[in-house]
């Protein structure tokens, strides 16, 4: 039996989106410098919530995207206002990076297709990470 031939899903794979995601969750992230969040699987989707203080929240797919000008915002909660967050974000990715706010709560759903799925390759050819790092609007 050749073991060369084994598959497992990869970023194509229709049936990883179609099917509920696998819960993951995570809160009262601290992340007034750049703070990265590493998922265990790649992402079906997912959602960031902001309820510290006064401060938005950047959120980019990179540490060059938040330091840079690749990111957006999320505003704080403000007085009887429901938190504000993100909406259900349906990307796929690996890890998420956050600046300029503390009390980040983030919800996904994960995929079963193991993060080293993701090979982003630089301009030379070499792989410069799982994410998108280096990618056109990502930084």
């Amino acid at each position: 039996m050749s073991l060369s031939n084994v598959y497992t899903a990869g970023l194509g794979n229709v049936g990883s989106y179609q099917v509920s995601g696998i819960p993951f969750a995570t809160g009262s992230i601290n992340a007034a410098e750049a703070t990265k969040i590493e998922f265990p699987y790649v992402t079906r989707w997912v959602q960031i919530f902001n309820h510290g203080g006064s401060d938005h929240c950047r959120v980019g797919f990179s540490a060059a995207g938040v330091d840079g000008n690749n990111y957006f915002r999320i505003s704080p909660e403000t007085g009887n206002e429901a938190s504000q967050n993100s909406g259900r974000l349906e990307i796929k990715v690996t890890e998420l990076w956050l600046s300029g706010a503390s009390g980040i709560d983030i919800v996904a759903g994960l995929t079963n297709i193991p993060v080293a799925r993701i090979n982003n390759l630089s301009g030379s050819g070499n792989i410069v990470g799982n994410n998108w790092s280096g990618s056109v609007g990502v930084g």
